[in-house]
């Protein structure tokens, strides 16, 4: 290892070669955008009704498409009937569902609002589910997350308590570890006693079909099991197209049980009128079939691919001598994460600002922004060029360096 004295004079170069990167966010790259520019000549003026003869320029259709529904409960494994549509945001169905069961309950429960409400929060996790918690005062619990889920005897423990009526989960391809569940894990959350009867899983599957190995990773139905156990209104699951077609401008997905599609749908019903059918009739005929999904998706993995290659490449390459310093391989997904030594992680970020490499604040994947161990960083590769992934990660690399040294 270089002395303090050499890595400074590296660091130096670095903020000299004026780079302006950024790995903060896991955007899709343009030319991932572009494999979906088609959905902008649909659904065309010639025939602008669904297949059962509905008019989709008009008001109505709260659940949205059949046919829509019918392909994507094809590619998430849920039956069409449980499933509903939503605007391009699978974020805001979730905030939806908690504020729904904070102001009138769950169909097992009465409202959350008044109580002292408690959310397993598995870490590292995704900064924006646990955004929606602290907006509404819900109390956060982190629990570990192990390469197979969530620390389920932390789990178990904590469902003991009557005031934990939630837990985020992402559960294939985990952002940011990349991490899916075990089939055993997935039963366990499906079936594990909770005190709380409306105790309900946020099961947040965004990266249902984003492989990037020919090893595509299949994760077990919650829906089925936990409906087995006894539990049928326990998942809410959630997914979008966001990251496979137009991110902005894609649709959102809920799938449950028959009395919670029941439930969503009559709250849903107090603020909208019906969703986007134009943008859902698009949708349906530019991927009419999982099939086409599945052929999409790997158009997209053609692109993002060697950017997680190139990424990992220069971390073995520059860190893999480095003590204490890992990082995800992940087999699909959008972010590969980094620990580096305990008390690191936010000078790194700082001295990455510092030489024009925009990073994920240290302690994001945590709920309240705070990581205790001040070890985890989330690399998002998609967004940039390649080149620009390169010269980010080799800068990156130099200031993991730096600040371990400095801490020695």
């Amino acid at each position: 290892m270089k002395d303090l004295t050499a890595l400074r004079d590296e660091y130096q170069q670095l903020q000299a070669t004026g780079l302006k990167l950024d790995l903060t966010r896991g955007k899709p790259a343009p030319a991932q955008l572009d494999l979906s520019n088609a959905l902008l000549d649909l659904p065309g003026s010639a025939e602008l009704k669904a297949a059962d003869g509905t008019d989709i320029r008009n008001y109505g259709g709260l659940q949205g498409l059949a046919e829509l529904r019918a392909i994507w409960g094809d590619v998430l494994g849920i039956p069409a009937g449980q499933l509903v549509t939503g605007g391009n945001s699978s974020l805001a169905l979730m905030h939806d569902c908690v504020v729904a069961a904070l102001l009138t309950g769950t169909t097992d429960g009465p409202a959350w609002a008044g109580q002292s409400i408690k959310f397993l929060c598995p870490a590292p996790g995704y900064d924006r589910h646990f955004a929606i918690c602290e907006r509404f005062g819900i109390e956060m619990i982190t629990v570990p997350l192990t390469d197979d889920g969530p620390d389920l005897d932390e789990v178990r423990r904590h469902l003991a308590d009557p005031q934990v009526k939630g837990m985020w989960c992402v559960p294939k391809y985990s952002n940011p570890t990349g991490i899916s569940y075990s089939a055993e894990t997935v039963a366990e959350l499906a079936a594990m006693p909770a005190a709380a009867p409306d105790f309900r899983l946020f099961w947040d599957n965004a990266y249902a079909v984003h492989h990037l190995t020919d090893d595509e990773v299949e994760i077990a139905d919650v829906l089925k099991l936990a409906a087995n156990a006894g539990n049928p209104d326990r998942p809410f699951v959630f997914a979008s197209t966001s990251k496979i077609t137009l991110a902005g401008s894609g649709i959102s997905f809920f799938g449950g049980s028959a009395a919670n599609v029941k439930w969503l749908l009559g709250h849903l019903g107090k603020r909208t009128i019906g969703p986007d059918k134009v943008n859902e009739l698009r949708h349906a005929r530019f991927l009419p079939d999982a099939d086409a999904v599945r052929a999409h998706m790997r158009r997209h993995r053609e692109i993002i691919q060697p950017k997680f290659d190139a990424v990992l490449s220069i971390l073995d390459e520059e860190l893999g001598d480095e003590k204490g310093v890992t990082w995800t391989r992940p087999a699909g997904g959008y972010f590969i994460s980094l620990d580096v030594p305990d008390g690191c992680a936010r000078r790194v970020v700082e001295l990455a600002a510092e030489a024009g490499v925009k990073l994920t604040p240290a302690g994001a994947t945590f709920p309240y922004g705070d990581d205790p161990a001040d070890r985890n960083i989330r690399l998002a590769p998609t967004f940039p060029t390649l080149d620009d992934v390169e010269a980010a990660t080799r800068g990156l690399a130099v200031c993991v360096r730096l600040a371990v040294s400095e801490r020695a």
